[in-house]
């Protein structure tokens, strides 16, 4: 029945720029633009998968730490680590704690975007599917 995800949304307090960031910083690229003031935006990775930018409402954003029940980050697959990592840092990154080896061979290493959205670069020798 399901064939797959399309996209997740981040509601975000200044779409144009997170926007930007998502693009200048981690390489993808916009595929659609709304004309609402302000814009909501399709983002494309370089796979093809998708991000949706919104307007965020007023209500201030919940505080949450990693382990709490919900969708708490994005993992962002790259073929070579430590050059993601290095080019990530040269662009201003800060990365949040200490990059981990995965029991399965790999790394993961987390970091936030420009509004706090908790993401994580990971790298595997072997694909899960």
């Amino acid at each position: 029945m399901i064939a797959g995800v399309e996209h997740i949304g981040i509601a975000a307090k200044d779409t144009t720029a997170l926007a930007k960031w998502y693009c200048e910083v981690l390489g993808f690229r916009i595929i659609s633009q709304s004309k609402d003031t302000p814009p909501n935006y399709f983002l494309a990775a370089p796979d093809d998968s998708m991000l949706e930018v919104i307007a965020a409402n007023q209500n201030p954003p919940a505080k949450h730490e990693a382990r709490d029940a919900g969708i708490r980050h994005i993992a962002l697959t790259v073929k070579d680590f430590d050059r993601a990592v290095a080019e990530l840092k040269r662009k201003g990154v800060t990365f949040a704690g200490k990059v981990v080896a995965l029991p399965a061979g790999g790394n993961v290493v987390f970091f936030t975007d420009p509004e706090g959205n908790l993401l994580h670069l990971v790298h595997r020798p072997e694909p899960l599917v």
